[in-house]
C-alpha cells in the first residue's frame, strides 16, 4: 500500500476507530464467541459461526486501519489556499443552474458525500485539482459535462 493522504481530522477519526475496534469491539466479539461456544456442539452452531465471522471481519478492519495509518501522510495546515489541493474547501457556482455548491477535497478514505467531502480521485475532485479562484472548469462525468466557476478556496 502506498502513501495515504489524510487531513488531521481524518487521521484522528481513523485512529479513534482503530482504538475502538482493538478494545471495545474485540471484547464484545470475544464474549459473543464464548457465549455461542457455551451453547454446545460448535460444528452445527450457526451462532458460533456468525460470531467467529464477525471476529474475523473486525481483525481484518484492524489490520487495514493499521496499514493505512502507518502509511498516512498528514496534510499540512500551511498549504497554499489559492489553489485547489487536497484539504481545500471549494465554493463553486454551477454555470448551468446558477446554484452555489461547496465541497471539501479529501482523500478516498475521508470522502463522505453527505458532508460534502469528495474524493480527490473522483471525477469532480480531479477536475477541480490545481485550479485557482475565478477560473471556470469543465468536468466530464458519465452523465455529461459539469461547468463550474471557482468562487472561493479556503482551508478548514
Amino acid at each position: 500500500m502506498g502513501e495515504v493522504y489524510l487531513t488531521k481530522a481524518g487521521y484522528q477519526k481513523l485512529s479513534e476507530e482503530l482504538e475502538y475496534l482493538k478494545t471495545t469491539k474485540r471484547r464484545q466479539l470475544a464474549k459473543a464467541v464464548g457465549e455461542a461456544r457455551a451453547h454446545g456442539d460448535i460444528s452445527e452452531n450457526a451462532e458460533y459461526d456468525a460470531a467467529k465471522d464477525a471476529q474475523g471481519m473486525n481483525e481484518k478492519r484492524i489490520f487495514e486501519l493499521q496499514e493505512k495509518l502507518a502509511n498516512a501522510r498528514i496534510l499540512e495546515d500551511d498549504m497554499p489556499s489559492d489553489e485547489v489541493l487536497v484539504g481545500a474547501k471549494v465554493k463553486l457556482l454551477d454555470l448551468d443552474s446558477e446554484e452555489e455548491l461547496e465541497y471539501t477535497i479529501v482523500s478516498e478514505l475521508e470522502a463522505d458525500y453527505t458532508q460534502n467531502k469528495i474524493s480527490v480521485t473522483s471525477p469532480v475532485g480531479q477536475g477541480l485539482l490545481n485550479h485557482k479562484e475565478n477560473e471556470s472548469v469543465e468536468i466530464k462525468i458519465p452523465a455529461g459535462i459539469l461547468k463550474y466557476k471557482i468562487l472561493k478556496i479556503s482551508r478548514e
